[in-house]
């Protein structure tokens, strides 16, 4: 999960140094909710595994 988060990073970086806004802010925008998601597993996980 997170390395699709990286790669929507690198590809908004990439299409706002090229001057493509609208896909710039559309991948920079599914990066934050993927890497939200990915906190929030995360977070889970860690307080299942200190639980256990």
């Amino acid at each position: 999960m997170l390395t699709w988060t990286l790669i929507f990073l690198v590809v908004a970086l990439v299409a706002g140094l090229l001057g493509f806004g609208g896909i710039a802010s559309t991948a920079a925008g599914i990066a934050k909710i993927l890497f939200a998601v990915f906190l929030v597993l995360f977070l889970i996980s860690l307080v299942a595994h200190l639980a256990a």
